[in-house]
């Protein structure tokens, strides 16, 4: 028993000090972008690039999905929108190079907080907020706490509405006391690590997954024990909270553009984005054929055709989201 003990422990320890040390490695190898600001005792982290005189658009700011960082956005968006207007580009809370908080940031209303401190901080008084995936719960909950600062609101295949079921098994086994941090520190990295470049082409499919994706959104930091305990209990938290939360959509009032895919297995589009347009008066639903998970970034021109309507342009998006669906149908066909 006792030599049985040893070789436990022994396996523990190694366990802890090679994952610490991939994620050191990791945090070398795609070092923060951004600037650590303190919010009230915690700091965020984000990457805020200036409009010129020039710009014709409001302030952008742009919150990212559940395993990710602000890179996942700022990748897709930055290059495209830069000289347009202020943007911010930021790290939720406990992902990224932010920290994690207090325990409300473990729900929505509390990134939601954290992300309009943070926009205070900057000086940005109000801005539009897009949102992919889970930051379409934080978007919504920003728009129903925070009204004053929201100039609209585009929500890129957003998770919002109590769904049927559960969420995947390592979720919950991330969350649980004690179990959940070793589970994060001991099998979550090196089975991420495996298993990666094809959960990534999981969420693009049908469409194409850019080859440098991994790379470009240095995608490997959720694999971090705290970084993937954190984004586990967000998710694990998500579905209690949406049934508390969403019956309260109604009040939102602000412009509201909603773009998802009828081929989306992630978030499915019929439980979020129908109820969401339903719930938003006034609000617009783009729903793409053959489109999933990622709007960001195989529809970015419709997502910023979006945005410009938002921020009062004249854009025909109905018309601009039938040439996004042949040219899907085209990219499938090669």
């Amino acid at each position: 028993m006792l030599f049985i003990t040893s070789v436990f422990l022994t396996l523990l320890v190694t366990g802890f000090g090679f994952n610490s040390y991939q994620a050191a490695a990791f945090e070398k190898r795609y070092p923060n972008r951004g600037e650590r600001i303190d919010v009230g005792g915690y700091r965020m982290n984000s990457v805020y690039v200036p409009r010129p005189h020039s710009a014709d658009l409001p302030t952008l700011v742009f919150i990212h999905g559940a395993s990710a960082n602000l890179r996942d956005q700022m990748i897709a968006f930055r290059s495209k929108l830069e000289g347009r207007a202020d943007m911010l580009f930021l790290d939720r809370p406990g992902l990224g190079f932010s920290d994690r908080g207090g325990p409300q940031n473990a729900y929505p209303d509390g990134q939601a907080d954290a992300i309009a401190a943070l926009m205070c901080k900057r000086g940005i008084k109000r801005a539009i907020i897009v949102s992919h995936s889970f930051g379409g719960a934080i978007a919504a909950s920003f728009a129903l706490n925070h009204k004053d600062m929201v100039a609209g609101l585009l929500f890129l295949s957003p998770a919002t509405h109590p769904w049927p079921g559960g969420i995947e098994w390592y979720y919950d086994a991330a969350k649980v006391p004690v179990f959940g941090r070793l589970f994060s520190t001991l099998v979550a990295p090196p089975v991420g690590m495996a298993l990666i470049d094809k959960a990534t082409k999981a969420v693009f499919e049908p469409n194409r997954r850019p080859d440098d994706y991994i790379e470009q959104t240095a995608a490997y930091l959720s694999l971090r024990p705290h970084a993937f305990h954190n984004n586990a209990i967000d998710v694990a938290n998500l579905l209690d909270y949406v049934k508390r939360v969403s019956p309260r959509y109604k009040e939102i009032k602000a412009p509201a553009v909603i773009i998802t895919g009828d081929a989306d297995r992630v978030v499915l589009p019929e439980i979020h984005s129908r109820q969401l347009h339903a719930d938003i008066a006034g609000s617009t639903l783009l729903r793409i054929h053959d489109l999933g998970h990622k709007p960001d970034y195989a529809v970015t021109d419709l997502a910023i055709a979006a945005i410009e309507t938002l921020a009062g342009k004249k854009r025909n998006l109905e018309q601009l989201a039938a040439r996004a669906e042949a040219r899907i149908a085209h990219d499938k066909t090669e």
